[in-house]
């Protein structure tokens, strides 16, 4: 449904109202208030803006009806642009959170009338600005009154934060500071959609998608969510300043020595297919031969670089400031961290192929959208399902004090991989092979690491002591810790 149905909507709904409540005789419902015109009292005027503010389903303010009567009287242009001024300003100097408005000019019985729709607060209660909570206003047998604690306590409980996609990145700013400010022609793109033909429709969109908020009169706010995806240059919004992607080269395998250090200055979404294509640019590569012919690729996976970046940039703790997502490039290894632990519900050796759960689901939602990552809860299964086919060492999950961190090594054979990779490589096979609806066994882990049936044994010991590890079990649940030639495993938690 795009917005202009949406307007259409309120409007419609008003407008019944309004007839309902002047026919048969004129009442006050606790929905609507109608007026000839606006009062003079501000302090009346905020009341009412709460009132509405705190009402389920908010409510309409219709100038252009005698207050007594219930007589349609119309109004005339310069008391509707004095009107939706007052109450904009109102809403925005005298009221926490400030209330949302909206407003429209129709004819009713011939007149012009005015309409001025307050929204429901999601954050309650709405409350005067300049005292505390309970200085908060309900509607009640169609007249404003304030609020008694026990009702302001219900407001609460009814009462939806908003997430961190949700707040304002930015200053109030105009149309034109918008459209400068964001790449919405890429992010179209990314979407397969047509960019609009007038910029009152790209608007429409990008309020829509919650990209940016209107405040009716007075301009526009761009949402972090708008601008974390699709800033021009993420700089010019202060909080998020730091939050651009971070790429680290170093010479050698410790911090000791930076070759380069490339911050980022995009938003995620724009910059993400420019990030992939640099990535590739620097990281190591191997010479194939296919078709007789010699080929260049990288020794890590494009499909696992894309799925775990996606997820340290969409799973993040936005909070933690000062602190962004990180590609940390080593001689033997790529780590990618990001700010903020795993969530309690989590644990790590449970991250493959389970739903995750996330703090940003807006921007989770909307990269998948984007075609940037992968459905819900698959795109560890396609990073480790690539990783085997390259050949390399099981990833590495770390979760530090304030940052998660995962860890793709340079290509190595059996010979060289520790124990525990060994072990670490044989659960995680296990897992791809449950989620495939399948078991491991000595063959898929062998084909898994490279080796020919001489390395049975060998493979044979690496299962055994992810057995005694607890890491994996016989699929019969047979305790016997005895490997057997044709025997099945599953994962320990299966």
């Amino acid at each position: 449904m795009d917005k202009n149905k949406h307007m259409k909507d309120w409007i419609q709904t008003a407008l019944k109202i309004l007839k309902d409540t002047l026919i048969p005789v004129p009442q006050e419902i606790n929905e609507l208030d109608w007026k000839s015109d606006i009062s003079d009292n501000n302090n009346r005027l905020s009341n009412h803006l709460s009132a509405f503010a705190n009402h389920p389903g908010g409510g309409y303010l219709v100038f252009g009806v005698d207050n007594k009567t219930g007589i349609v009287t119309g109004i005339d242009k310069s008391k509707i642009d004095n009107i939706v001024e007052r109450l904009a300003n109102i809403s925005r100097e005298n009221l926490n959170p400030q209330a949302k408005l909206d407003h429209s000019v129709c004819e009713y019985h011939e007149k012009p009338i005015l309409i001025v729709y307050v929204k429901e607060a999601s954050v309650k209660p709405v409350h005067l600005k300049s005292g505390t909570m309970e200085d908060a206003y309900i509607r009640t047998g169609g007249t404003t009154r304030k609020a008694t604690r026990q009702e302001v306590g219900g407001l609460m409980l009814n009462s939806k934060f908003p997430r961190w996609e949700e707040l304002y990145a930015s200053k109030l700013v105009t149309e034109q500071d918008v459209l400068n400010l964001l790449d919405y022609r890429a992010i179209l793109s990314l979407l397969g959609k047509p960019v609009p033909s007038s910029s009152n429709e790209i608007m429409d969109w990008l309020i829509k998608e919650k990209m940016v908020e209107k405040i009716d009169g007075s301009g526009f706010y761009i949402t972090n969510f708008g601008a974390i995806t699709s800033a021009v240059d993420i700089r010019r919004f202060d909080d998020l300043s730091r939050k651009s992607i971070r790429v680290i080269k170093y010479r050698g395998i410790t911090k000791l020595e930076t070759e380069h250090d490339f911050p980022g200055n995009k938003g995620y979404a724009i910059a993400f297919s420019g990030l992939i294509t640099f990535l590739k640019a620097m990281l190591p590569h191997s010479e194939i031969i296919k078709n007789a012919l010699r080929k260049e690729t990288s020794v890590y996976p494009e499909i696992a670089l894309r799925e775990l970046i996606a997820n340290a940039l969409v799973h993040q703790d936005f909070s933690i400031r000062g602190s962004s997502v990180m590609i940390e490039i080593y001689q033997d290894r790529i780590e990618i961290s990001n700010p903020g632990r795993l969530l309690p519900s989590k644990k790590i050796d449970r991250l493959i192929g389970t739903n995750p759960e996330s703090r940003n689901e807006i921007l989770a939602s909307a990269m998948r959208r984007f075609h940037i990552c992968e459905e819900r809860g698959s795109g560890f299964i396609k990073a480790v399902t690539q990783i085997e086919l390259y050949g390399l060492p099981p990833l590495v999950f770390e979760e530090g004090e304030n940052y998660f961190k995962v860890v793709m090594h340079y290509p190595k054979p059996f010979s060289k991989m520790t124990p525990s990779e060994r072990i670490e490589a044989c659960y995680q096979h296990t897992v791809l092979k449950y989620f495939s609806g399948t078991c491991m066994t000595n063959t898929t882990l062998r084909e898994r690491l490279k080796m020919s049936e001489r390395g049975r044994t060998m493979v044979s010991k690496v299962i055994r002591e992810a057995i005694e590890l607890g890491k994996i079990k016989s699929k019969d649940n047979n305790e016997n810790k005895i490997v057997k030639k044709f025997a099945e495993y599953v994962p320990f938690w299966a």
